[in-house]
C-alpha cells in the first residue's frame, strides 16, 4: 500500500514538472564555428614540427638544462599545479551533491514543560504505566541515522558535475600552455644573452679599433697634418662607442636576472656559448595543416574546455525553472531512559518526500539562466577568436622565418663591404686622399651594420622560438 502511494505521488510528481516544463525558456545554445583553412602556404604536408619535443628541437646542452630546471622550480607554473588540485576538488565537491548524504546523529535533552499549558496539562495526567508517572523534568536520549537525497531527475547536478571536470581539464591545457610560454620565454631570453655578448664584444673591438684611430689621429695632429677639429671629432667618437657598453652591460645583467627568476633560483652566472650565436641555423620547419592547431595548441584545447563548461551551466541554470524532488529519511531509537533505547517499542522511523518549485518570484532565477547564456555565447566568440589568434600567429612567425633569414644574408654582405671600406678609408686618410670625415663616417657604418646584424640574427632565432610554440610545441 505504501509502495503504491509513493509511486502514485512520484507519477503525479512528474506530471505537474512536464506540464510547469511548457513555461519554460527555450534551450539556445550558441555553436562554434571550428572551420579552418585547408592549409598555411598551400602546402597540404601534415608533418609537424609541433610533434618534436623541446628537447629535441632546441639542440644547445646549457639552453636544455635552463629549460628542464625552469620547469621544475618556476613559481608561477607551480601555483598552476595548485590550481589543477583546486579543479579536481571541485569534481568531488559536485559529485558528492546527486549522491544521498548518510549521517549518524545522537542526542539528549532535558524538558520541563509548564504544569499549566495544555502540553503540561496532558502530560501530567500521562503514565509509563498504571502508577508509573513520566519523570519531570523529561530527559530525552536518542541516537540513529539520517539520509537526505535530492533526486537529480533532470540533470542538473549531473552536468554541474560534468562542468566542473570540463573547467578541471581546461586547468590542465592552461598548465600545458603555460609550459610552452615557459620554454618560449627561456629560450628568448636565452638567445638574447648571446646577442648581447656579442654585441659588447663587437664594441670592445671597436673601441679598440678607434682607440688606435685616434692615437694615429694626435700623431697628425703634432705634425701639422691635420687640425685640432679632427681629433676632438675621433675622440668624440670613441667616446660614444664607450658609452654604448654600459647599456649593454645593463641589459646583461637584467637578462641574466630574467632568466634566474624563470627557473626559480637567485643570482646565478648563466652558462652559454656566445661565441656560436653567428653560426646558429634554423632547422627547415614543418608547419603541418591547421586543423593540427586544434588539438596541439593548448590554449585552444583550454578555450575548448571552457566553451564545453559553459553550455552545461546553460543546462544547469534551465534546470532550476523544474520542481526539484526531495526524500529523506530517518531511523533509530529514542526514549527518555537509556535502558528502553534498545527496546522494540523505542524504534522511531520516518520517510518523506518534498516536490518544491519556483511559482510566482522567479527572476533570480531567470536572471541567472540569461547570465548563463550570454557567458556560453562569449565562451564562443573566445574559442572562435583563440583559433583565429594561433593561425594568424603561425603565418606571422613564418613570415618572420623567411624574412629574417633573407634579411640576414643580405646584412652580412653590407657588413662585408663596410670592413673592407674600413681599410681602404684609413689609407686614403693616412696618404692625405681622404678627410678624416669619410674615415669616422665609415667607421660608424660599420659598427652600426655589425650591431644590426646581430639584431637580425636574435629576430631570426626568435622566430624559429616562436613558430614552435605557435605550432603548439614544447609541453609534450
Amino acid at each position: 500500500m505504501l509502495v503504491k502511494t509513493i509511486n502514485k505521488s512520484l507519477f503525479l510528481g512528474l506530471l505537474i514538472a512536464a506540464l510547469w516544463g511548457c513555461n519554460l525558456p527555450q534551450n539556445a545554445i550558441k555553436t562554434e564555428n571550428k572551420v579552418v583553412p585547408a592549409s598555411f602556404r598551400n602546402s597540404k604536408d601534415s608533418i609537424n614540427s609541433a610533434f618534436m619535443s623541446w628537447k629535441e628541437y632546441f639542440s644547445d646542452p646549457n639552453l636544455i638544462a635552463l629549460i628542464d630546471t625552469a620547469l621544475q622550480n618556476n613559481q608561477e607554473l607551480n601555483i598552476t599545479l595548485q590550481e589543477i588540485e583546486i579543479s579536481k576538488n571541485e569534481i568531488r565537491t559536485r559529485k558528492g551533491e546527486y549522491l544521498p548524504f548518510l549521517g549518524l546523529k545522537a542526542g539528549t535533552e532535558v524538558d520541563k514543560t509548564g504544569r499549566y499549558t495544555r502540553n503540561g496539562a496532558v502530560e501530567h495526567n500521562l503514565e509509563i504505566k498504571p502508577g508509573t508517572e513520566f519523570p519531570e523534568p523529561l530527559p530525552d536520549f536518542l541516537f540513529g541515522a539520517s539520509a537526505t537525497w535530492e533526486v537529480d531527475i533532470w540533470k542538473k547536478l549531473r552536468n554541474a558535475k560534468q562542468a566542473a571536470v570540463s573547467r578541471y581539464l581546461s586547468s590542465v591545457e592552461g598548465k600545458k600552455f603555460m609550459v610552452t610560454k615557459l620554454v618560449a620565454e627561456i629560450a628568448d631570453s636565452y638567445y638574447e644573452l648571446m646577442a648581447l655578448d656579442n654585441l659588447l664584444e663587437i664594441i670592445n673591438k671597436n673601441i679598440e679599433i678607434q682607440s688606435n684611430a685616434l692615437k694615429v689621429v694626435k700623431m697628425q695632429k703634432d705634425a701639422a697634418k691635420v687640425t685640432q677639429l679632427a681629433v676632438n671629432r675621433f675622440e668624440a667618437q670613441l667616446l660614444n662607442t664607450q658609452n654604448l657598453q654600459f647599456d649593454i652591460k645593463q641589459k646583461i645583467t637584467e637578462t641574466e636576472n630574467r632568466i634566474n627568476f624563470l627557473t626559480g633560483r637567485f643570482t646565478k652566472t648563466i652558462p652559454r656559448d656566445s661565441d656560436a650565436f653567428n653560426n646558429l641555423t634554423v632547422n627547415p620547419i614543418q608547419e603541418g595543416i591547421p586543423s593540427q592547431l586544434l588539438s596541439n595548441r593548448p590554449d585552444i584545447r583550454q578555450a575548448e574546455f571552457k566553451l564545453a563548461a559553459a553550455k552545461l551551466d546553460v543546462h544547469v541554470a534551465r534546470a532550476n525553472f523544474y520542481p526539484s524532488l526531495g526524500i529523506s529519511a530517518n531511523v533509530g531509537f529514542q526514549a527518555f531512559n537509556p535502558a528502553f533505547l534498545v527496546n522494540p517499542q523505542s524504534v522511531l522511523y520516518n520517510l518523506a518526500g518534498d516536490l518544491v518549485a519556483p511559482l510566482i518570484n522567479r527572476n533570480a532565477i531567470q536572471a541567472a539562466y540569461s547570465t548563463s547564456k550570454a557567458q556560453q555565447i562569449q565562451a564562443v566568440y573566445s574559442y572562435e577568436q583563440t583559433i583565429l589568434n594561433a593561425y594568424v600567429d603561425v603565418l606571422n612567425q613564418l613570415a618572420k622565418l623567411d624574412n629574417f633569414s633573407e634579411s640576414y644574408k643580405t646584412k652580412s654582405k653590407q657588413v662585408e663591404i663596410l670592413m673592407q671600406s674600413i681599410g681602404i678609408a684609413n689609407n686614403l686618410f693616412n696618404s692625405a686622399r681622404a678627410d678624416y670625415a669619410e674615415v669616422l663616417l665609415t667607421q660608424r657604418e660599420a659598427l652600426e651594420a655589425k650591431m644590426e646584424l646581430i639584431d637580425i640574427k636574435l629576430k631570426q632565432m626568435n622566430a624559429k622560438v616562436n613558430i614552435y610554440r605557435a605550432l603548439g610545441g614544447g609541453w609534450k
